[in-house]
């Protein structure tokens, strides 16, 4: 009784988090002339030699939060932070690191996949000397 008690409890959370995930569907944040663009994923997903040029360990539970920042329609540098948390409330910090690639600048961060899941994202990205608060709820799935 007390696990479908849980259960129930864990998909009332879920249901608001996943409706807000299906409202911005383009995956991006805009603030004035700032564009954020955002997605996650599972780092199984991408090809060894694109993880091994960023930095990414490869892993079905390792997944990735990738940001990159435009401003005025140009890459721009930024300092991003933030925290993932699942719909229990249990959070973790997110370690962010630059990657540039021909001209483009990103941001990316890994956390763990555990189980087939909604996790909650709450960043701050700052740029300029302005900081811009997003928070978005994303699907994942380990990979393969």
């Amino acid at each position: 009784m007390r696990r479908l008690a849980v259960a129930l409890f864990s998909l009332c959370l879920a249901l608001p988090a996943m409706a807000a995930d299906a409202a911005r569907p383009e995956r991006k944040e805009v603030f004035g002339d700032v564009t954020v663009h955002y997605n996650a994923f599972s780092s199984s997903m991408l090809q060894p030699q694109i993880a091994t040029n960023v930095g990414v360990q490869r892993s079905k539970n390792q997944g990735v939060l990738n940001i990159a920042v435009l401003k005025a329609g140009k890459p721009a540098m930024a300092v991003v932070s933030g925290t993932v948390k699942d719909l229990t409330g249990r959070s973790s910090p997110l370690s962010f690191r630059q990657v540039n690639d021909g001209g483009a600048v990103g941001y990316i961060a890994q956390f763990k996949i555990e189980q087939p899941e909604t996790l909650v994202f709450d960043l701050n990205v700052e740029t300029g000397g302005v900081s811009h608060k997003l928070s978005f709820s994303q699907e994942v799935f380990p990979g393969q």
